[in-house]
This record gives C-alpha cells, sequence and structure tokens, in this order.
C-alpha cells in the first residue's frame, strides 16, 4: 500500500520539485533586476549624490537615501505580485499539501524573503555611492 501511495504522489511531487526550483531561479532573477535598477538609478544620480556629499551629507544619509529607494520599488513589487498571487492561486491549489493556496503566512514569509532580497540587492549600490568622492563627481559633470 505503502508503494502506491508513493508512486501516485510522485508525479506531484516532482511537479512540486521543479515549481520550486523555478521559485529559486525567480528570486534570483529578482534580485539580479533590482541590483541593476538601483544600480542604474545611482548612476543616474551620481552628480546629485555628490552635491549632497559636498554639502554635508553623512555616508549613512547616502546609503538610506538609495536602499530606501530600493525598499519602496520592492514594496510596489511586492504589492503587485501579492495581488496578482492572490488572483491566480487556484490554479496551484491542487498541488498544494497541507496548506491552502492563500495561507497569510505562506504569502507573508515570501513577501518577507523578497523584500530582505531587494534591501540585500540595494546596499551594494549604496554602498558605491556613498563612497563618492564630490570632488571626481562635479569635475566630471563638466
Amino acid at each position: 500500500m505503502t508503494q502506491i501511495v508513493a508512486s501516485t504522489l510522485d508525479a506531484r511531487w516532482f511537479t512540486t520539485s521543479i515549481l520550486g526550483a523555478f521559485a529559486g531561479i525567480a528570486l534570483v532573477l529578482a534580485a539580479v533586476g533590482v541590483y541593476g535598477v538601483i544600480a542604474y538609478a545611482v548612476s543616474l544620480r551620481m552628480s546629485e549624490i555628490g552635491i549632497r556629499v559636498a554639502l554635508g551629507a553623512r555616508r549613512g544619509d547616502v546609503m538610506a537615501l538609495v536602499v530606501g529607494h530600493g525598499t519602496r520599488l520592492a514594496a510596489w513589487g511586492i504589492g503587485l505580485g501579492l495581488v496578482g498571487a492572490l488572483g491566480l492561486t487556484h490554479l496551484l491549489s491542487s498541488l498544494l499539501f497541507g496548506v491552502s493556496a492563500r495561507d497569510p503566512g505562506t504569502l507573508a514569509v515570501i513577501a518577507a524573503i523578497l523584500g530582505g532580497v531587494a534591501v540585500a540587492a540595494s546596499y551594494i549600490p549604496a554602498r558605491r555611492a556613498a563612497r563618492v568622492d564630490p570632488m571626481v563627481v562635479l569635475r566630471s559633470d563638466g
């Protein structure tokens, strides 16, 4: 009987494993995407950041500015993603065991993971922006 139950669940386990792998890949792609967008936004705002530093902004202020921008971007993405997930969960409900398709705990954990990844991806451009030399940046604009 155990073998019959196991063979019945093999196809679902495989499908769930593949979906989990794709979710991991999507998480990595989201991190790379957030990093790319924030790095590009920092490169566009480098003269503004240079002026802020020249006027006395501290490294922490510059880092908070850049990480805050990434966090706001991630919050919008997470919000839209949750709305989309709540709308499409009925398609995956047959693959879930022991948890509902709209489980608030699961959705909260996923949102927290994505938010953490976004903050971590924003940290590298923020650190680079905080180390900007205002004289070099302001000379290169002219």
